[in-house]
């Protein structure tokens, strides 16, 4: 039995945060990753997937992002940037080992994973969304017999070529895939409200400057200035400029039903389709904490910041703002990790006295 003080679970970005901390204490820790190598859910987005930000305003604490050849750095460069990130701070991971299940017990929490059991004082889970992509439940989605798949799974736009594409979600992953595939295919944009974009000079830095003013705001209980941007409308990078251009920038509104080779929509129209791209989100990838019995609304945690209100000694970090403004965020998760590693550290000295 392996036995540690700490054990987060997780690799990617917001892991990584977690350990350029604690490695500042004196705790026995590791980092269990089901991933072969370094990047989280950067290994698995679509080719020409950007940052919204330029490198330096898109860091993990300590060492800022190396300039990127484009205005905004690609998935490849992030995520050589992880590796680097990692081997620069010797963090110690162990790859290749997905947690399965965790029990709560007396000496800690058991871990039951691919490559056998461990124990810990503590737990950290750091799991993102990337592996839980949601998809709503429209009628007959399922009879559709077409080409259909998720954000989650889109690389390239290469196999739609010449097709009529549906795409569905109006957020940026949508507005990017959305951006690409037209190039090759036609399409036509599914949203549940019209789609909002942001001004072309307006990046990551401002939404970030944005969110934290709102983030000091409600911790000082302030009045709070109406922010100038909307925090979920779409950022202006080059693909999706260059989309407007082109006039397939918009969107035909909600869909009512898909058929076996079509779909249609809320205004009766009923239009053919051959291929679907749903670009509808994500929900946090917590499978692994299903037996610990903790409390769910709306399949979110309830968490006091990052610590899980009804299992002390277990914390999340990284899954969106309700466990850490902007952690979900390479700029942002710093700040969480670091309140994190210092609540684990005192629960750890009051446990072991």
């Amino acid at each position: 039995m392996k036995k540690y003080d700490l054990i987060v679970i997780g690799g990617g970005q917001s892991a990584l945060a977690l350990a350029y901390f604690l490695r500042r204490t004196d705790l026995n820790y590791t980092l269990l990753d089901d991933q072969e190598r370094t990047g989280g859910a950067w290994l698995h987005g679509w080719d020409s997937l950007t940052l919204f930000s330029p490198a330096e305003f898109s860091s993990l604490p300590g060492w800022f992002m190396p300039e990127s050849i484009g205005k905004f750095p690609s998935r490849d460069e992030t995520i050589q940037y992880l590796d680097a990130y990692e081997k620069r701070y010797d963090i110690p991971v162990i790859r290749s080992t997905k947690v399965l299940d965790v029990e709560k017990t007396e000496n800690g929490f058991l871990l039951h994973t691919t490559k056998g059991d461990y124990l810990t004082d503590a737990l950290i889970s750091a799991t993102g969304t990337w592996s839980a992509p949601y998809i709503p439940k429209i009628k007959g989605r399922d009879e559709f017999q077409g080409i259909q798949l998720h954000s989650a799974e889109y690389k390239s736009p290469n196999i739609f070529k010449n097709k009529k594409v549906l795409i569905v979600g109006g957020g940026n992953s949508g507005a990017q895939v959305l951006s690409e595939i037209s190039t090759i295919a036609n399409t036509v944009w599914s949203t549940i409200d019209e789609p909002t974009f942001l001004p072309d000079d307006v990046d990551g830095r401002v939404l970030f400057d944005t969110a934290t003013s709102i983030y000091n705001s409600l911790k000082e209980s302030s009045n709070m200035e109406i922010p100038k941007y909307n925090l979920t409308d779409i950022v202006m990078i080059p693909s999706v400029i260059d989309a407007r251009k082109r006039n397939v920038l918009y969107s035909k509104g909600k869909i009512l039903s898909i058929g076996k080779d079509e779909v249609k929509w809320e205004t009766g129209e009923v239009e053919k389709i051959d291929a679907i791209v749903w670009c509808t989100g994500f929900r946090p990838s917590t499978e692994h904490l299903k037996n610990l019995k903790i409390k769910y609304e709306d399949g979110i945690i309830h968490t006091s910041g990052t610590a899980v209100d009804d299992m002390p000694g277990l914390w999340l970090v990284g899954y969106g703002n309700w466990t850490g403004f902007a952690s979900a965020t390479l700029i942002g998760v710093g700040r969480t990790a670091r309140e994190t590693v210092k609540e684990v550290t005192a629960y750890l000295i009051q446990s072991h006295k």
